[in-house]
């Protein structure tokens, strides 16, 4: 069965985005991952699932053949978690408002591939329901300062991570 997986670039200073979401100080960083990783873990996704705020988001490629996930070039399903699903069907996506759900719906899926997340807060709410298996960071040489982090849980949360072997440093398995 599949494996969920959080993977971003963020800041040095722990952001995913900045200010209001802004995505476009990715643009600058795009090869700031390990090549060989982003290409295992683009083979390796099978399904994405993203927040409305993700998937409605700044996208610094938006309008060029890079925009999308993994500078354009994943092309698979896509499930979104809202609590507002459009009235109209969007080609290619899929929408649930329930996590457990839309976590059971991406796994099926992505067969025995990755579920990507893409999402501060999805990945924060399947680390908290126990749904997230591993977590991919690359880490780009900027200091934002402001926005959205990578992790936040108001009043704390120990996480405990294991490294995963055969992988860049920054690849974990999270510790149930």
């Amino acid at each position: 069965m599949a494996k969920v997986l959080y993977s971003a670039t963020m800041s040095l200073d722990g952001f995913i985005a900045g200010p209001g979401g802004d995505m476009s100080w990715l643009s600058e960083y795009v090869d700031t991952g390990d090549r060989e990783v982003v290409d295992r873990v683009l083979t390796g996704t099978g399904a994405i699932l993203a927040g409305n705020r993700t998937y409605g988001g700044d996208d610094p490629n938006k309008g060029t053949d890079a925009e999308g996930a993994f500078g354009g070039r994943y092309h698979g399903p896509v499930l979104v978690l809202t609590h507002n699903p459009p009235a109209e069907p969007v080609p290619g996506v899929d929408f649930a408002t329930d996590l457990r759900q839309a976590v059971e719906l991406a796994k099926e899926a992505a067969g025995e591939k990755y579920v990507n997340v893409l999402g501060a807060d999805v990945a924060r709410q399947c680390l908290a329901a126990g749904l997230l298996d591993e977590i991919l960071m690359f880490v780009a040489p900027v200091l934002l300062g402001d926005g959205v982090r990578m992790f936040e849980h108001p009043g704390g949360t120990h996480v405990r991570l294991e490294q995963q072997p055969d992988t860049t440093a920054h690849w974990y398995r999270v510790v149930r």
